[in-house]
């Protein structure tokens, strides 16, 4: 079926108490990978792309890969901009096709992400298209961009935010990490509890790469709608093809390299 936005998906989500996976893919055998186990799975996806890939690949590129790929599938399919880093970025993606975009303010005061992010809604809107924005620092690094400390969402700043800005869903800080985590990670799972409490739109958790599935599925139970999932897939992906070179240290076709990581 042709890409759909997430719009739809995330609502359904929230209705269903159910979150929808969201997956960093970097090339067309990931995107290969993931949306065959959607379709095993019988769930709808999502497919990201951060501004570090767009740089390598470009967002008509990862358009084209991934709207052909969705044209094929059972299930349904939304290519989404994960952490657009600029209203400018953010303008190229909807120009581009796709079907979702974030926009990430975090690094900016309470103001200037407002502000930011209320341009990118009014946009997108226009467009009929939804928009993720972040409060709160998710820590860790991803690509280039890089969160010293963690800074937790407050709730009441929160309502605030969903209201002036008029996005569509939020990614929450409540302690994930972007990347593998070095420690156990100590989650304020609470904090999503709270924040649904006075926020309508679907929530979003980033970093969950390295989480238990109980966790994930505690996040779910209080409020998440979205988990983002990327250093998860590219260990996975890059593992299989240093384990292929290692058993058959004479393969040469790219191809194989290609299956073996998918």
């Amino acid at each position: 079926m042709p890409l759909v936005t997430s719009e739809k998906m995330l609502a359904d989500a929230q209705k269903g108490g159910y979150a929808v996976g969201a997956f960093n893919v970097e090339n067309m055998e990931m995107v290969k990978a993931v949306i065959a186990a959607a379709e095993e799975l019988h769930a709808p996806v999502m497919l990201q792309t951060t501004p570090s890939t767009i740089k390598y690949g470009t967002l008509e590129t990862y358009y084209a890969i991934v709207a052909a790929e969705a044209k094929k599938a059972a299930v349904p399919v939304c290519l989404h901009l994960d952490h657009g880093s600029s209203f400018e970025l953010a303008v190229q993606a909807l120009k581009a096709g796709y079907t979702s975009v974030m926009i990430d303010g975090s690094h900016e005061d309470l103001e200037g992400n407002i502000a930011v992010s209320k341009r990118v809604a009014d946009v997108a809107k226009a467009c009929g298209i939804p928009v993720e924005a972040e409060l709160g620092k998710v820590g860790g690094k991803e690509d280039d961009l890089e969160a010293e400390a963690d800074t937790n969402t407050d709730p009441m700043e929160a309502k605030e935010f969903v209201e002036r800005t008029g996005v569509t869903s939020l990614a929450v800080a409540i302690g994930t990490a972007h990347g593998f985590y070095k420690g156990t990670p100590v989650l304020d799972k609470e904090r999503v509890s709270e924040i649904r409490k006075v926020v309508s739109i679907p929530l979003v958790l980033h970093g969950a790469s390295g989480l238990s599935d109980d966790e994930v599925r505690d996040c779910v139970r209080r409020g998440i709608c979205k988990v983002n999932f990327a250093t998860e897939l590219r260990a996975a992906y890059t593992a299989a093809g240093k384990k292929l070179i290692e058993e058959k240290p004479d393969t040469f076709d790219p191809k194989k390299l290609g299956v073996a990581g998918m």
